[in-house]
């Protein structure tokens, strides 16, 4: 199950970015978000998905990629 649906979910709550108008493939950054925006963003998700987030590559910068590393990290956990 992919957690793309809860990323978006948190990014409407922390942001008001309506998950309807997001496109989930593109830069977060590109859609209005700052660096600094996209780290709180990173820690939020951490926190509320109870995960520990490997240092995030720069090529994950879209909510679909971060989602792929947030569906990998709680594979390896239940593995």
């Amino acid at each position: 199950m992919s957690s793309l649906k809860e990323l978006q979910s948190l990014i409407h709550e922390k942001y008001s970015i309506d998950p309807a108008t997001l496109d989930v493939h593109l830069s977060m950054r590109e859609q209005g978000l700052d660096s600094l925006a996209v780290a709180e963003f990173l820690f939020e998700v951490e926190d509320r998905l109870g995960l520990s987030l490997p240092d995030v590559p720069d090529q994950v910068d879209s909510l679909a990629g971060l989602a792929e590393l947030v569906d990998r990290v709680r594979a390896q956990q239940t593995a």
